[in-house]
């Protein structure tokens, strides 16, 4: 598929997709004779994996960090013992940061409902909602 319909599968803009191109994080599995980039489901699902990264604060760096522990482990070549603990470990200590993160963002927003509710308990029942500009 092109770039175009990549971007809305994944809802990330064409920039940031190229973005994310030009830092190694994801390369189009082929292109046309035109010159576009074609992308594979892989490549949706390696793109949805960094979309989800994000918002969690991981950096390019551990994104590119992940997708190739990720990338090593279902390469289908085989490793040793020792390789695939050391890269399970990898995955292991990403999932525990991304749950710290998780814990973190579900207090924030605890927080922000708090608070809402705190705005809303002072307004009057029938007034109707204003905007300022």
């Amino acid at each position: 598929m092109q770039i175009g319909e990549v971007a809305a599968r994944t809802e990330l803009s064409l920039r940031t997709i190229r973005h994310y191109e030009e830092t190694g994080l994801v390369t189009p599995s082929a292109r046309s004779q035109g010159g576009f980039r074609l992308y594979t489901e892989g490549d949706v699902a390696r793109l949805m994996v960094i979309r989800r990264m994000k918002p969690l604060g991981f950096t390019l760096d551990q994104m590119r960090d992940l997708l190739d522990a990720t990338d090593r482990l279902d390469g289908g070549a085989a490793l040793d013992a020792d390789e695939r603990e050391a890269l399970l470990g990898r995955v292991s200590t990403y999932q525990e940061a991304a749950a710290e993160q998780v814990e973190k963002l579900r207090i924030q927003l605890a927080r922000a409902e708090d608070f809402a509710d705190t705005l809303r308990a002072r307004l009057p029942r029938d007034a109707p909602a204003t905007r300022t500009a």
